[in-house]
């Protein structure tokens, strides 16, 4: 059976996580929240958790799984151009992520990794656009990313054997964070995220994350990918990361606050993996044709394309095929972008 494509509004997709959090999702999807427990939505997502079972995999409205749908017409969502270089692989996974509680410490092996001790084809190199903060226990909006000074492997083993968080912590940069606020988070590189962060998040389209921290109720299943502890942690970035190194990764090519139509979010160094784009409408903005993720953050307007119109507002996400050619989006609105590598 032929489906014409068209752009088609997603319901959320949250699956049970180890951590709390979802608040900031429900506030912007306007819906109830799930459950304290369920603090990521897999936004147009092709990508299922680690741990299998089609976790995470997000449905179409005619109950098909996006997945199984672009691979049955790979050109019609992706084009023929992206099909060339990366086969079926959309190459991107987006979620909007919200954290009640400071997010474990953790890391996410690279490309070449994943490749030699899991017979994957992606790393996770990942990046953050913050879409909404609020204070927990009266501690401003943070992260923790990389470490201040060069750790010995023999330090690693030691804290993760002890569980010694404040010692994690302590080697770590704190990075604050508001509204607006962009991070690009390298794979290999640990990190932790503060408690009331709402966040959009671009990655390579894997679930694979290294815990050094067990989770909050003690367990540390699949922690290490069921890897060996010591081939695990090898993929960490034990490097120290200066100020002036932390700086690349919060650079944009423009500031997400700027009052521009479309702000190009991320440094040149996320270009390779996947882009992102601040839109503000107060009028009509055109996206030129590809395949993209559309989270609609505040706001009510129209996308038109050449075959159809449709309504859309604050707190929708909508997948827009590459068949589709060049949309244009018109009201009083903001949104975010997310895009795969250029081709």
């Amino acid at each position: 059976m032929t489906f014409a494509l068209a752009p088609v509004a997603l319901s959320s997709n949250q699956p049970e996580r180890t951590y709390r959090g979802g608040e900031g999702i429900s506030r912007l999807r306007r819906e109830t929240q799930r459950g304290e427990f369920h603090p990521e939505d897999f936004v147009a997502s092709t990508t299922e958790v680690f741990s299998g079972g089609g976790v995470g995999l997000s449905s179409l409205p005619d109950g098909r799984l996006l997945r199984d749908a672009v691979t049955a017409d790979p050109i019609g969502y992706l084009g023929r151009e992206h099909v060339a270089r990366f086969g079926a692989s959309t190459e991107i996974l987006v979620k909007i992520l919200d954290t009640a509680e400071r997010l474990f410490v953790h890391f996410h092996p690279a490309a070449g990794f994943a490749a030699q001790h899991l017979s994957l084809g992606h790393g996770k190199t990942e990046a953050w656009i913050v879409v909404a903060v609020r204070e927990i226990d009266d501690d401003s909006p943070h992260a923790h990313l990389g470490f201040t000074r060069d750790v010995s492997e023999g330090e690693i083993e030691q804290w993760v054997g002890d569980q010694g968080v404040t010692g994690m912590l302590g080697a770590m940069h704190r990075v604050e964070l508001r509204q607006g606020s962009t991070l690009f988070v390298p794979a290999g590189v640990p990190h932790s995220i503060g408690p009331g962060i709402t966040l959009v998040e671009l990655q390579e389209p894997t679930d694979l994350s290294v815990l050094l921290e067990a989770t909050q109720n003690g367990q540390q299943e699949d922690a290490f990918l069921g890897l060996d502890r010591a081939v695990a942690l090898s993929a960490l970035d034990r490097h120290g990361w200066t100020k002036a190194d932390l700086s690349t990764l919060t650079a944009t090519r423009q500031r997400a606050d700027r009052i521009d139509t479309v702000t190009q979010l991320f440094p040149a160094l996320a270009d390779p993996f996947f882009r992102a784009e601040w839109i503000r409408a107060d009028g009509s903005v055109l996206l030129d044709t590809g395949y993209s993720v559309l989270i609609v953050l505040d706001g009510a307007g129209e996308l038109t394309w050449d075959g159809g119109i449709q309504r859309v507002r604050g707190g929708e996400s909508l997948l827009l095929p590459h068949s589709v050619g060049d949309v244009t989006l018109s009201g009083k609105l903001s949104a975010i972008r997310a895009r795969p590598p250029a081709v």
